[in-house]
């Protein structure tokens, strides 16, 4: 090979070298990219936001009331959120029902107390319970079949299904049977009068 040969190989091959080491381009494409991301996240907050402006009309969540009885059970697991009963992607998110955070649950004669640190705490009379199941999934949340407890519970004018699961499964059979008989006494007692 010639020299002059030679020299244009180095310059073509130092041509490419230049353009692969741009900073200007990459900066360009780093700083498109975390604009992009930040818009689809403004985006799912704006969704997110109409959808708790589309259930305004729900009531807000009863406080527990002073002076409950003694529990029948309790737990402490997590709390997934709620959907409207029946519709396990339909996520409620008005009154904080959509924010997921750790619960700690307890069954007593008067309802359900669903205490959670770090978001809104309610409480579910035992005549608004409709019924617990064991369910896979939730708004958001997949599990094992039978992993997740679900609670039906009537609210205002509208049945929500609120998911939870222990930090022990092996209690939400119990659950399950302990909200069922409340819910069958209650309508029994409810038909007699």
């Amino acid at each position: 090979m010639t020299p002059a040969v030679i020299q244009l190989a180095a310059e073509a091959a130092e041509r490419q070298s230049a353009e692969v080491t741009s900073f200007g381009a990459r900066i360009a494409w780093v700083i498109g990219l975390a604009v992009f991301i930040a818009f689809v996240y403004w985006l799912m907050r704006q969704g997110w936001k109409w959808r708790g402006a589309l259930q305004s009309d729900l009531p807000e969540l009863p406080a527990a009331p002073d002076g409950l009885p003694e529990h029948r059970l309790a737990l402490t697991g997590r709390y997934h959120g709620s959907t409207t009963a029946g519709q396990w992607l339909d996520r409620i998110v008005a009154h904080g029902l959509g924010v997921r955070s750790r619960v700690e649950l307890t069954l007593t004669d008067a309802g359900l107390d669903v205490v959670r640190p770090g978001a809104t705490d309610f409480f579910v009379p035992a005549a608004q319970l409709r019924g617990a199941r064991l369910d896979k999934g939730i708004a958001g949340k997949v599990l094992t079949e039978g992993g997740l407890l679900v609670v039906t519970w009537a609210h205002g004018d509208k049945l929500i299904d609120s998911g939870f699961r222990s930090d022990r499964a092996a209690e939400h059979a119990a659950w399950v049977e302990a909200i069922n008989l409340m819910n069958q006494s209650i309508t029994t007692e409810g038909a007699e009068r």
